[in-house]
């Protein structure tokens, strides 16, 4: 249910509710210069901050737009009750003790909950928000946020962290911030509930959440896609990379699509940029601030060292973020102002030949912004304030400015060390448009992360996820490589002729029939490489029936399956089934090596061809698409209509299917197909209860 949140998040009237909390909240609403009514609310004091107190809720003289209940978790249910019944258009709930507790914490919540009805309740155990925009407190701590200016733009912040959030707001990188809020519990209303009602508000220039846990994926859909539509950026710190992968009984596949890989492939899907630290998340937001997305990861680089961009070369490595090289023509205007003795690519190092030329300067770095670069850095530390003089640093800022002014181009300053850039020179530099980036590599993380939301944007919006049921435990479990084939040729996934044979003198007449040379599998067996259940090259009936005799001494027959010709390059393909983003597809390198390569790639379902051999393409085997060293080249088309052939017979399962192993799918060579040379399928019944 969609609750509207406006009267909570700017309200004109505020009850404050309890004592030490709600005492702080006061002072803070005072000191942020709220122009709205306060209502404190104690049942002995009759004033509190010099303002009257009001015994009870119904006491009040009018119904709140907002509330802040600082008392115990069992009191505070009765206060939310009474809250409703006057009508109060949210409240946040400061108490914990409730769903994260062991104990009587989930039926207090059960109990809030109910007593809420259809009012915003943010919490429990939460601090409330910042309006930073409008003036608001609701937040029972001191904090290091600046009341915005009329109509001052900002970047909203939701974080389920309290003590993060408090962090965040001491920052001193410049980031103007709109909104700082907690989440707490989710109990009632969720953080995509939240960042919906955020995104709103047109002094919100981009979003920025902190995840710890997924309230509602359709949620976060509709969150990214009002996002798109206008056009605010979202950038997720989302923690849980260190969680202990799912444990898989039968298949790689599971133990390589942990949850954290499916959130990955969750918020790359709907276009939300994902960060792994405070400063990247941070300074990402500045750059979406200040210019929005790129268009692309192609960047210049200028600076007056050779260590400096000897630096900048070296953090691009292995990242998606690049410097292309200058053509001769392009090289001409920026030698013209530099001379012949600097040697002129990108990044540059202009040396300190024009350092404090304005003219030369802004000729200089004319020449590098007219070449079409995503965005153009100029690296520069400014010299400490208490010690030194900046007058020469900002002649290179202003002919920065002038030049970006000439050409159109976008443009950032970034500082080496972090603690280089200033406060209020941040703030001057993004009343320049010019974005001041705090540390390299904070830098180039968020110069991808614009990029990465570019790239989304782009395309076509994607499908909802295939969300599913959870199934029982006891699910009956399909080992039987024979089976698992018919069932997935079925489904036009492409297959070796095989047979399964329980009685050794059935295999030769059956090898004879299928053709040599053969590969023979013991059956019933997963990971059967493990047990050398695998036999492959037999070239005649004496030698097929040796192998199985041998095979058979397990009890469960042999699998004789014709061996496949022209193979290039092996390829896992795994579904598994996620609680909270239904089937999750795994594209890795394949084979028997499978866990020492860790090389795959997640996808949610569905998902389209494009995505399918872009998944293909980022394994490192990917070279063998274009013929490595001279071998032949494997068949890329072959694979992804394989791949799309396995996806369908997922999602028309998806009622019971628990996991899905292709491994290898044998890519052969370029017109020869793709074929499943070993599968594995395990089904379940729905959970009901």
């Amino acid at each position: 249910m969609a609750r509207c949140l406006k009267r909570l998040l700017e309200p004109k009237s505020i009850a404050a509710i309890g004592g030490r909390e709600a005492r702080a909240v006061i002072e803070q609403c005072l000191a942020l210069g709220f122009s709205g009514k306060i209502w404190p609310v104690h049942p002995s004091k009759e004033e509190i901050c010099g303002l009257k107190a009001y015994p009870s809720i119904e006491s009040l003289p009018g119904s709140p737009d907002a509330a802040f209940i600082g008392v115990n978790r069992q009191r505070t249910i009765e206060i939310v009750e009474a809250l409703k019944k006057r009508n109060a258009g949210g409240t946040i709930c400061y108490a914990s003790g409730f769903m994260e507790a062991d104990g009587d914490g989930p039926e207090l919540q059960a109990a809030l909950i109910e007593a809420a009805g259809d009012m915003p309740v943010i919490g429990p155990n939460c601090y409330g928000f910042l309006n930073y925009a409008s003036g608001v407190a609701l937040w029972p701590d001191q904090h290091g946020g600046r009341k915005l200016d009329n109509n001052e733009p900002g970047v909203a912040i939701i974080t389920q962290s309290s003590n993060v959030a408090i962090n965040m707001t001491m920052q001193k990188r410049g980031l103007p911030l709109a909104y700082v809020l907690t989440a707490g519990n989710q109990a009632q209303t969720g953080l995509s509930e939240i960042a919906n009602a955020l995104l709103d508000d047109p002094r919100v220039t981009a979003l920025g959440l902190h995840i710890e846990g997924f309230d509602s994926v359709a949620g976060f859909e509709a969150v990214a896609a009002k996002a798109r539509a206008l056009k605010k950026s979202v950038v997720a710190l989302k923690v849980g990379r260190s969680e202990k992968a799912r444990q898989a009984a039968y298949t790689h596949t599971a133990s390589m699509a942990g949850s954290d890989k499916a959130a990955d492939a969750f918020l790359t899907r709907i276009g939300i940029a994902r960060v792994h630290s405070i400063p990247s998340f941070l300074e990402a937001l500045k750059l979406l601030h200040v210019i929005g997305p790129l268009d692309g990861a192609a960047i210049s680089s200028m600076s007056c060292s050779g260590g400096e961009a000897s630096l900048m070369a070296d953090a691009c490595m292995g990242r998606k973020v690049y410097f292309p090289p200058l053509s001769e023509a392009q090289k001409q205007p920026v030698r013209e102002a530099l001379g012949e003795m600097v040697t002129v690519d990108n990044p540059l190092d202009y040396h300190t030949y024009i350092w404090a030329d304005a003219e030369a300067m802004t000729e200089a770095f004319k020449g590098m912004l007219s070449t079409g670069f995503d965005l153009n850095c100029l690296v520069l530390d400014f010299p400490r304030d208490d010690k030194c003089k900046a007058d020469n640093w900002w002649v290179a800022i202003d002919a920065l400015e002038t030049a970006a002014d000439e050409t159109g181009a976008r443009c950032a300053v970034i500082a080496s060390l972090p603690e280089n850039i200033t406060e209020q020179q941040a703030g001057e530099l993004m009343a320049r448009n010019i974005v001041p980036l705090c540390g390299i590599d904070e830098a180039l993380n968020a110069i991808e992360v614009a990029a990465a939301i570019g790239q989304a944007w782009a395309q076509s919006q994607p499908e909802p996820v295939i969300t599913t049921h959870a199934l029982t435990t006891n699910a009956q479990t399909f080992t039987d490589e024979a089976e698992a084939k018919k069932t997935l040729s079925s489904g036009g996934v492409s297959i070796p002729c095989g047979h399964k044979c329980t009685d050794l003198d059935t295999v030769g007449e059956i090898a004879k029939s299928i053709g040599f040379p053969l590969a023979i599998k013991m059956s019933g067996v997963a990971h059967k490489s493990e047990h050398n259940g695998v036999h492959l090259n037999i070239s005649n009936e004496t030698q097929a029936v040796e192998v199985a005799a041998s095979l058979m001494k397990t009890g469960k027959g042999v699998y004789v399956e014709a061996m496949i010709g022209h193979g290039v390059f092996e390829v896992l393909v795994g579904i598994v089934r996620d609680d909270q983003f239904g089937l999750v597809m795994t594209i890795a390198t394949g084979g028997t090596l499978v866990e020492i390569w860790a090389d795959g790639q997640t996808l949610l379902l569905p998902t389209t061809a494009q995505e399918i051999e872009q998944a293909l393409r980022k394994l490192k085997g990917a070279v063998f698409f274009d013929g490595f060293r001279r071998r032949e080249r494997a068949d890329l088309s072959a694979a992804v209509l394989q791949i799309e052939a396995i996806e369908k017979f997922a999602i028309a399962h998806a009622a019971n299917l628990n996991e899905l192993e292709i491994n290898p799918l044998i890519v052969c060579a370029e017109g020869q197909g793709a074929v499943a040379a070993d599968a594995l399928l395990a089904f379940g019944r729905e959970n009901n209860e």
